[in-house]
């Protein structure tokens, strides 16, 4: 049984057809571009993202040769748009997840945080889906249904009106231990008349499609980064994994029952697989290939794949603070803006592409710390996959600064084959989690070199130029 296993994300959709013991067979990609706005607007074209689903998918399935028996998707998370339902037409831009405009609605409801954050496991902010789908009803259309872009993908597939329950508990509109949707936060948001998707496991089947050629099952759809956490076989309670993407995202598996989190992450659902949910605790930051393509811009390298022979082997005491789309967890501080400090004329080029190296790392440490407290003890390694694993640089600053083993993945489509998985589970009953998930060894491991002096003297350095970047009167 080969599985067509799309991943639509934020700068690119791909599309990779693997075969029933895990063998990738073919694999097309085509890059979709987000738009930066105004007032932190970030928006898709809709149609893009579908014609990139569809392009992408004929291509794989073209290139592998055999026929699917099914089809699974992983999408973004908490990007939306507003749509006919009858037509499947956009009514509305994508509003991507990283889009901020919405703060002020978040602001407004700052009386109803603590109990928001209670109910759903999540933090009240822009970042997840109920904010911008408020902001879409007032700004931009009250017609249709406004939903994340996996429904709507899903119903040009198939027909159906259908959401993952990984999907909708990113969404601030479901209750963490209840996994459905909660009339008292719809309320909160003005969504309470809205029509809305049906909630379905992660090994559901959800329809059949002949998009790609002939018939297939439509089904497994999940969120794209629980879609990694499993793929990278995170399946018991403490293991943890971390994307370097457009943005940074480190999920740790908590196990069969949710955690509020200490430290100012969001707690979600991991999967819900077999009738039985896991969770996980989740911390990202909004910025990391998207930084390095920023520099890019600037001129500091020429492409991403110039980073490693580009960056010093030391900053020369300069930090960069990635906050370029504001900080995220466990700041929250949309306000946040990115900065250059500790820099002299003897600054050059080199020291500042390596600061922005160690910048991204250091912020994926203080992720890990967090996650450390609401697991109750140390994470002993990391998992991570992405472009961003490619530079030896970045990783082994990760390795130090984090001072844990680094594990890179051993696929560059860890999202992809965790959908594939989610596929397989739909597709054949009897078959287990474990035994869906393909078993892997490191590509590479990263070991730590710093010392723990060394490594907490420049996280203390670096804190202080996090802190600096807040403004002034909100400190």
């Amino acid at each position: 049984m080969a599985v067509l296993a799309i991943d639509q994300g934020t700068s690119g959709t791909k599309a990779v057809v693997v075969s029933d013991d895990g063998d990738v067979l073919a694999i097309a990609e085509n890059t979709v571009r987000p738009t930066y706005l105004a007032a932190g607007g970030v928006e898709q074209d809709p149609m893009d993202l579908l014609h990139s689903v569809l392009d992408a998918g004929r291509k794989a399935v073209t290139q592998a040769g055999v026929p699917v028996s099914a089809v699974s998707l992983a999408n973004q998370g908490e990007t939306v748009l507003v749509w006919d339902p009858e037509t499947g037409r956009p009514l509305s831009p994508a509003v991507v997840w990283q889009d901020r405009r919405s703060e002020t609605l978040c602001r407004d409801k700052a009386a109803a945080r603590s109990w928001v954050e209670q109910r759903t496991g999540l933090i009240l902010d822009p970042y997840f889906s109920a904010p911008k789908m408020q902001w879409l009803r007032r700004n931009v259309s009250r017609e249709g249904v406004v939903t994340t872009t996996d429904t709507w993908i899903v119903r040009h597939l198939t027909g159906e009106f259908v959401t993952d329950t990984a999907t909708a508990s990113r969404s601030l509109l479901t209750g963490l231990d209840t996994g459905g949707w909660d009339r008292e936060l719809l309320e909160l948001f003005e969504l309470a008349e809205e029509r809305l998707p049906e909630i379905v496991g992660n090994d559901a089947l959800v329809g059949k499609t002949d998009a790609f050629g002939g018939s297939a099952a439509v089904g497994g759809l999940i969120v794209d980064q629980q879609a990694a956490l499993l793929a990278e076989r995170c399946l018991d309670p403490g293991t943890a994994k971390c994307t370097f993407g457009t943005g940074v995202f480190l999920l740790a598996n908590t196990g069969r029952r949710p955690v509020r989190s200490a430290s100012q992450l969001a707690s979600c659902v991991a999967w819900n697989v077999r009738g039985q949910t896991s969770y996980c605790v989740d911390g990202q930051a909004y910025t990391a290939a998207s930084a390095i393509r920023w520099i890019q811009d600037l001129g500091l390298i020429a492409s991403a794949r110039d980073l490693d022979s580009t960056a010093a082997e030391d900053s020369g005491g300069t930090y960069f603070v990635p906050a370029l789309a504001g900080l995220a967890a466990p700041w929250w501080r949309p306000d946040a803006t990115a900065s250059f400090t500790g820099m002299t004329l003897s600054t050059d080029r080199a020291q500042l592409v390596a600061a922005v190296v160690e910048g991204l790392a250091a912020q994926t440490a203080e992720l890990v710390s967090a996650v450390e407290v609401d697991l109750g003890g140390p994470l002993t390694r990391l998992r991570v996959d992405g472009g961003l694993t490619q530079s030896r640089r970045l990783m082994q600053a990760t390795a130090d600064l984090t001072q844990i083993p680094i594990d890179v993945y051993s696929s560059s489509h860890a999202t992809a084959l965790g959908a594939a998985a989610c596929a397989r589970l739909a597709m054949n009953p009897g078959l287990s989690l474990a035994d869906a998930v393909t078993d892997w060894t490191p590509a590479t491991t990263y070991e730590p070199r710093w010392s723990p002096d060394r490594a907490a003297e420049f996280r203390h350095h670096w804190a202080s130029a996090a802190h600096a970047t807040l403004p002034q009167e909100k400190r």
